[in-house]
């Protein structure tokens, strides 16, 4: 069971982030799992700590910083398991041991193409693992905490790189849905993103990030949905992120300018890599429940 699996990180410069998950992966790297692990050009000596402790681990690495998106497809490219994992290389399993759980769901349940995992945002642990939420089918996942089946990966096309960063997950939701697979939230398998999710609005890349950020979205609108559609949802968006050039946030209104222009300079692209989902594929999209990123614990009433 443990050697249907392997787990692919992708990293930069964040090697004690990335020493702490490895150390979490070990138990389950002793019963047989396999881990890839691709550094992004890192400068603080990431590929040689690798190389000089962890002879087991698969690393690739890429000279210069190529993307997280173009970093994951050279990982999948060379998984030969059943099942893959993908984690954040800050990112650890609270769950213990969920491996027989996402391999049960796996075997059991044969239209799940990938597993979405429980997370929990914070520099600290949740106080509580309690969780009343219940396996599902949703739109989406999340990019550094699910298990997919590679079956199911390698019925659709590769990650978009010229995405460069958010959207990837939708659009590989999307290409499953058409192809019949399904995207599930696995509540039982917990995780910890150990980030201060709040401080990131004050990061001096939160710009940057809001750009890519708005501009996936639109370019998810005119690669899948109904032209009218595409219309609707691109004003509304437009409208919403300019409300908040109005109540102050003028980061927001740069970020909007500059994901628009980098909407229209890829019209040739989109219009190129077109894939619309019909009537009925779309009725469905819109029926599914968005994925839950962000979980809190719950208290034990109900």
């Amino acid at each position: 069971m443990y050697k249907d699996f392997s787990i692919f990180i992708t990293t930069r410069d964040r090697l004690k982030e990335l020493q702490y998950t490895i150390e979490t992966l070990h138990p389950y790297l002793e019963k047989g799992v396999n881990l890839l692990i691709c550094d992004d050009g890192s400068k603080d000596g990431t590929y040689e700590f690798l190389k000089s402790n962890y002879s087991s681990i698969q690393i690739i690495r890429n000279e210069t910083s190529r993307g997280l998106i173009y970093s994951r497809n050279k990982l999948l490219s060379q998984i030969q398991t059943k099942y893959g994992i993908s984690l954040d290389d800050d990112l650890n399993f609270l769950t213990s041991d969920p491996f027989p759980f996402l391999y049960n769901h796996f075997e059991q349940e044969i239209s799940c193409a990938v597993a979405s995992f429980r997370i929990f945002w914070s520099l600290n642990r949740p106080e509580s693992f309690l969780s009343y939420d219940k396996v599902h089918r949703v739109k989406s996942y999340a990019g550094g905490a699910h298990a997919i089946r590679m079956q199911a990966w390698n019925d659709i096309p590769d990650y978009p790189e010229w995405f460069v960063f958010y959207g990837e997950e939708d659009y590989a939701s999307y290409h499953l849905l058409k192809k019949g697979w399904e995207v599930h939230y696995i509540p039982e398998v917990l995780t910890h993103h150990r980030v201060d999710n709040k401080k990131r609005k004050s990061d001096k890349d939160y710009t940057q990030r809001l750009r890519r950020n708005l501009r996936s979205g639109w370019f998810l609108y005119f690669i899948f949905f109904p032209w009218d559609i595409v219309t609707q949802k691109l004003s509304y968006s437009l409208w919403m992120q300019f409300r908040k050039v109005g109540q102050g946030n003028f980061a927001a209104g740069k970020a909007t300018v500059l994901a628009l222009f980098d909407t229209i300079m890829a019209i040739k692209r989109l219009k190129k890599n077109r894939f619309p989902l019909t009537p009925t594929e779309y009725d469905l999209l819109l029926s599914l429940p968005a994925v839950k990123l962000y979980w809190k614990p719950e208290t034990n009433k109900k």
